[in-house]
């Protein structure tokens, strides 16, 4: 599931009635490739990418990029303009230095207008794209190539920025039964969601004024909803785990008042690129340590256990650096975990690589979905 961080942005839209946005359906008709362009009449969608990646001289990086919509109205206001909107759009961007152990982070908010920000139609090729950051006289795109997805940004005060390719190494799977992922019991607590698992990645990285020449493996999920979380939950952990043998795992569990599990799914693709739908009986989760973030005194699990027995896995997933917390600049209340890990058998050996993302960690962090 996606990180829809938009905290503040999303409490200003639930002055609009509930039953006015859009729900997620379990017989929605999907559309390729429509449907990897905006979804308008939802109040949440996203756009995720996480991947690792090695340089031509073996130099090693994780990487996240994500561009959200928030909807603020189900439609436009009725006004003949073009700055007319009811969408945010966010971009969260994010490079992680194995070598040096550093993480760099980067963001953008604006409101949708022609100067700032905006979302493309089929079959444009152009998705969204926004504004950089102040200072940086550049653009943030995600496009369509076809196939799979080519994105860029940058950020000259952060001195980082990507330029990435990505094509299907397997084929595009539904997390859920037609792509209908129930995040709790009530009637509208789910998403549309869908995923590329396996995506083969070329492409720049750009990093205190050096480029490196980078491919490597990454992960895609879209997800686009109304009412995904609970009034009882107040975050999520979310696993996304790529492993030797050809298989890929795609894990969460939500959480309550009381930081118990409340709901869980899971995805299991074959190396042949068949989906399998997990409930929460057939998987455990057990936190083993965890890392206290010197910034936002937010305590995060940061080692685990997993074990899916009917699928005969039992995992060790260990972060690839401490310190992979994503702390806005633009909402000071916003922060969450999204890092690399590795995956080990008990024996020690490796098992494969993926990303996790820890949400609604630390004192009034929780989004408001």
């Amino acid at each position: 599931m996606r990180i829809a961080l938009v905290f503040y942005l999303l409490a200003l839209a639930s002055v609009v009635h509930a039953e006015e946005w859009k729900t997620a359906r379990p017989d929605y008709p999907w559309s390729f490739p429509c449907d990897h362009w905006a979804r308008d009449g939802y109040k949440t969608e996203w756009w995720y990418f996480t991947g690792h990646l090695t340089s031509d001289d073996g130099r090693r990086f994780g990487y996240q990029f994500t561009f959200f919509r928030v909807g603020m109205l189900p439609q436009a206001p009725p006004l003949a303009s073009g700055w007319a909107t009811g969408n945010v759009i966010m971009g969260h961007a994010a490079i992680g230095d194995h070598e040096s152990q550093r993480h760099f982070f980067s963001e953008v908010i604006y409101r949708i207008t022609p100067l700032l920000g905006g979302f493309g139609e089929y079959p444009d090729t152009l998705i969204a794209w926004s504004r950089a950051p102040a200072g940086t006289d550049a653009r943030w795109t995600l496009r369509w190539n076809g196939s799979g997805f080519d994105f860029e940004m940058t950020d000259t005060g952060q001195r980082m920025g990507f330029s990435l390719s990505n094509r299907p190494a397997k084929p595009m799977i539904y997390q859920g039964p037609n792509g209908f992922s129930r995040k709790g019991n009530a009637r509208a607590a789910a998403s549309q969601y869908y995923s590329f698992t396996r995506l083969a990645t070329t492409g720049e990285i750009r990093l205190n004024g050096e480029r490196f020449a980078v491919t490597g493996r990454s992960w895609m999920d879209k997800e686009f909803g109304s009412n995904q979380l609970e009034a009882h939950q107040v975050g999520w952990d979310w696993f996304s785990l790529q492993l030797d043998d050809g298989r890929d795992v795609m894990l969460y569990v939500l959480r309550d008042t009381t930081g118990a599990a409340d709901f869980a799914r899971g995805t299991i693709v074959s190396a042949a690129g068949h989906a399998g739908y997990l409930g929460a009986e057939a998987f455990s989760i057990r936190a083993t340590q965890t890392w206290r973030s010197p910034e936002t005194d937010a305590v995060y699990p940061s080692r685990w256990e997993i074990e899916l027995p009917g699928e005969d896995l039992r995992m060790l997933v260990r972060p690839v650096m401490a310190d992979q917390e994503n702390r806005s600049a633009l909402i000071k209340s916003m922060f969450y975990w999204e890092g690399a890990v590795e995956i080990t058998g008990r024996d020690g050996k490796r098992m494969g690589r993926g990303y996790v993302e820890l949400v609604g960690y630390g004192t009034d962090s929780r989004p408001r979905l």
